[in-house]
């Protein structure tokens, strides 16, 4: 039994063979004459001496022109037959011309890079080196010239990117979108970009971007933006938030409403949040609206039956379930939407609109992972500029680049140059080109239009007038606005909602909590010796509670309110002292007692 080779289907045994290699064969060569589905994939693993077989969903798989005899089976006659579209790409996977491998299968292949390289030992011809790359990652230019972890960062960035999702935004009740408002093509395209027509819903920006510092303003990932850029529109969008509600059935025939809540109906919070709702109890569109605004008047049964005496003559009792703008947010009532579920529920949608300006704090980002954060706005008149008089939109700060090894980024810069100078756009897919003979072309193009082939200028600084020393590097980049902005993210409180078991803050912004004051922060304070404001932040702005001792045995006490005296319930000690204690510790001596331990606390004079 030591000899025969064990299969396995998707991980499980379904017998073994003695000939292996003879039994992957065979089962190829069925799957390249269609006489078994193209999904199936088989390795041999020699290591473990099993074959095995997957069929099963969620693999990624890889297409491969099959080679054989040391030649490719892609011809030069069905190149020609593609170009005519007399073929397509299914056509060349049903004919066993191209297969696709699972990850396992890859292990038993020797792939050639390109037609040169293919020898007798071959089995499969890659037919694009740009296929190593997903879709996303081939959208960006020049990947092959940066760090494979940027390359991932940027494809992250795209995701986040602000821009025209849909050409029916707005007629769509997304929960909460984005649109850019002056979305642009890049200068600079790849392949894919453009047999994807991906530039029908651009999601970013050419801007002048130059390599330089600003009176350190822009250490490490921030940027300097030119205001008469913002002006200008660069960054600018839409947000878009929508709010939902239905008339929700009960058992027992009761349903909600949606109407003006009663000053009578429980949770009414006062006539001013219901002044801006219809007769109806809904919103009016183009209504400008603040937090705490009811969006969505409605009433609703109350929770529990018993308290809904409608026999006795009285109005019937109701509680008050309005909709209400979440805290932070602000707009106007875009639009309004009714609708009906086969079930006769009413649903209404309400969406609010909102215009984000970039201000400092928000994020952009570059096709090549090079992300940075607003910290100064600048006056045009104050940044640099050059000797025709362009203002750069953007200063990077030039110590980012070979740190973080993105070079795509500067070819990119000078590229985006040189299409605007020439008019002409250029081609960045991966491995198509190397980056000398890119650079070259590019350098020329400049040259021809009187700049500088390596895409440096002279700039002259805005403040002063007097040119730098250096020459400084500028050109044209792709950027992205992502939808991290401080107006989402801002937040802040004095005091407010506490949790019931700990008595401590509540977490989060949407709670209108507080920011965790974690170990670390903690340990800085320690470290710094500042013990007072250790227990403000930890006790006193927390959960401060009072809490009697008895002075004998160590044990909790309460007050008796009847007696108007202390008592201690272990020993009947009525002599108490009051200590401040957090009370989530008060909690923990409470769930000590429940598991029948007798916690002490010792107190000293």
């Amino acid at each position: 039994m030591e000899s025969k080779t064990y299969v396995y289907l998707n991980g499980k045994v379904i017998g073994h063979i003695d000939n292996p290699q003879k039994f992957v064969a065979e089962v190829r060569a069925a799957r390249r004459k269609g006489q078994i589905s193209g999904e199936i994939n088989i390795a041999h693993i020699e290591k473990l001496n099993s074959v095995n077989i997957n069929t099963d969903r969620g693999r990624l798989r890889k297409p491969y022109i099959i080679v054989e005899g040391g030649k490719s089976k892609f011809t030069p006659e069905l190149a020609e037959r593609i170009k005519k579209k007399e073929i397509n790409f299914s056509y060349l996977v049903r004919s066993g011309i191209i297969e696709y491998l699972d990850a396992e299968e890859e292990e038993n292949a020797l792939v050639a890079i390109d037609e040169a390289s293919v020898t007798e030992k071959s089995t499969h011809l890659d037919f694009d080196l740009t296929s190593i790359l997903g879709l996303s990652a081939n959208l960006a230019p020049y990947a092959e010239h940066n760090a494979i972890s940027r390359q991932a960062m940027s494809v992250n960035y795209m995701k986040q990117s602000e821009g025209l999702y849909a050409t029916n935004f707005n007629q769509r009740f997304d929960s909460r979108t984005y649109v850019l408002f002056y979305p642009q093509a890049p200068l600079i395209t790849t392949a894919p970009y453009e047999a994807l027509d991906v530039k029908r819903h651009a999601s970013g920006q050419n801007l002048v971007v130059a390599l330089s510092t600003y009176y350190g303003y822009n250490m490490s990932d921030a940027l300097v933006i030119n205001k008469a850029a913002v002006d200008r529109g660069v960054g600018r969008s839409m947000f878009y938030k929508s709010y939902t509600d239905e008339e929700r059935r009960y058992p027992g025939g009761q349903r909600d409403r949606f109407r003006m809540p009663p000053p009578t109906s429980e949770g009414y919070m006062g006539e001013h949040a219901y002044s801006k709702l219809s007769e109806d109890g809904i919103i009016e569109p183009e209504m400008a609206v603040d937090e705490g605004d009811v969006l969505i008047g409605k009433v609703a049964p109350p929770r529990f039956l018993e308290e809904n005496i409608g026999a006795s003559g009285l109005e019937e009792r109701t509680r008050d379930d309005s909709v209400v703008l979440k805290p932070g947010e602000n707009g106007v009532v875009d639009s309004i939407l009714f609708t009906e579920t086969p079930g006769a529920t009413r649903t209404v949608k309400v969406r609010i609109r909102s215009i984000r300006i970039p201000e400092k704090g928000d994020k952009f980002a570059s096709r090549h992972g090079q992300k940075g954060v607003v910290a100064l706005i600048a006056n045009p008149e104050d940044m640099p500029f050059t000797a025709s008089g362009i203002v750069p939109d953007i200063l990077l700060n030039p110590l980012s680049i070979p740190s973080r090894l993105t070079f795509g980024h500067l070819l990119e810069e000078i590229a985006g140059k040189a299409s605007a100078v020439s008019g002409n756009k250029f081609d960045g897919t991966a491995f198509t080109e190397s980056g000398r003979d890119r650079l070259s072309q590019y350098g020329e193009v400049l040259k021809s239009h009187g700049f500088d082939d390596n895409g440096n200028e002279v700039l002259y600084d805005g403040i002063t007038g007097r040119p730098f020393k250096a020459s400084i590097f500028t050109g044209i980049t792709y950027y992205y606005r992502l939808y991290h902005m401080v107006s989402n993210k801002m937040q802040v409180r004095s005091r407010g909602k506490v949790q019931i078991l700990t008595h401590q803050p509540t977490e989060g912004k949407a709670r209108q909590g507080a920011l965790r004051f974690g170990e670390m922060e903690r340990d800085a304070l320690i470290g710094y010796g500042a013990s007072l404001l250790l227990k403000e932040r930890m006790l006193d702005q927390s959960d401060k509670t009072t809490v009697l001792i008895c002075r004998q045995c160590g044990g909790m006490g309460y007050y008796d309110h009847i007696k108007r005296t202390q008592i201690c319930p272990l020993c009947g000690n009525s002599s108490l002292a009051e200590v401040e204690i957090s009370y989530a510790f008060k909690v923990l001596l409470d769930e000590i007692r429940s598991m029948h331990i007798m916690p002490r606390v010792k107190l000293k004079e």
